[in-house]
């Protein structure tokens, strides 16, 4: 696996920590908090799988890659990325910013998580083609309906989001 691995285990000089350019996070931050795929991919490579569940390491490995290149752990090209995987980061994504029980962040409304998700997809984070037909199957209905309380459903303009795609 393809990793920038920090020169520290933790920066704690000021100057450093004042010269982040996004976010709050360091290098070293990110490298703890991207660790967890890696540590994922080599335990489920340890399990015995069915013959129909041999690519499980491969999917849960690839859910944080990016079609841009920049993902993590491995930095794949798009069309390396496992169809399986891509679906996997729409779900994966989707849940992260409708969650309530983050303790670190308000959960977002429908039409707010599903903005940033179209921006991901514009933006080669997440692949269009998916996300669009996430949206037109109105399975992120289905899943708010179960799981959201009803002041994160708001109304989503579908059909604008497509054709921005």
């Amino acid at each position: 696996m393809q990793r920038d691995i920090p020169t520290y285990k933790a920066n704690r000089g000021e100057c450093y920590n004042l010269k982040i350019a996004q976010g709050t996070l360091t290098n070293e931050d990110r490298f703890k908090i991207n660790d967890h795929i890696v540590q994922t991919i080599q335990m489920l490579n340890q399990l015995p799988y069915p013959k129909h569940l041999k690519s499980v390491p491969d999917i849960a490995g690839a859910h944080h890659e990016r079609l841009d290149g920049k993902g993590y752990p491995r930095q794949l090209a798009a069309a390396d990325i496992p169809l399986t995987a891509r679906i996997l980061t729409i779900a994966d994504i989707f849940e992260a910013l409708t969650a309530t029980d983050r303790p670190y962040k308000k959960a977002k409304t429908l039409d707010e998580a599903l903005t940033i998700m179209q921006q991901m997809a514009q933006s080669g984070h997440i692949d269009p083609e998916l996300f669009a037909l996430f949206l037109r199957t109105g399975i992120y209905l289905d899943y708010a309906q179960v799981y959201l309380p009803p002041e994160q459903q708001d109304d989503v303009d579908v059909s604008q989001m497509v054709a921005a795609l």
